[in-house]
């Protein structure tokens, strides 16, 4: 059971997801996360060129955070690491 629930987090884990917001110019923006041992800032950075294309897109901000987690449970102790990424990106033009 456990197996199944790792493979389904790394498979939701995969891609980086994208929220629409407003920039500091009220104009559109879009707020990126790319999350996750699975991920990287590649990810962020490829899904801001699919979302703005040819035009290009300037970075607004970009944030990481590194954490650790150990507990234990029946089967003995545990441990887990993330990576928290995100990226604002507004396109250009």
């Amino acid at each position: 059971m456990e197996r199944i629930v790792v493979i389904a987090t790394v498979m939701l884990a995969g891609c980086a997801t994208s929220t629409e917001t407003y920039g500091p110019d009220g104009r559109p923006a879009y707020t990126l996360n790319c999350s996750g041992a699975a991920l990287s800032w590649g990810e962020c950075e490829s899904k801001a060129g699919n979302i703005c294309g040819a035009r290009g897109y300037t970075v607004i901000s970009r944030s990481s955070d590194q954490n650790a987690t150990i507990g234990a449970g029946g089967g003995g102790l545990f441990g887990s690491s993330s990576n928290s990424r995100a990226m604002t990106i507004q396109c250009k033009g």
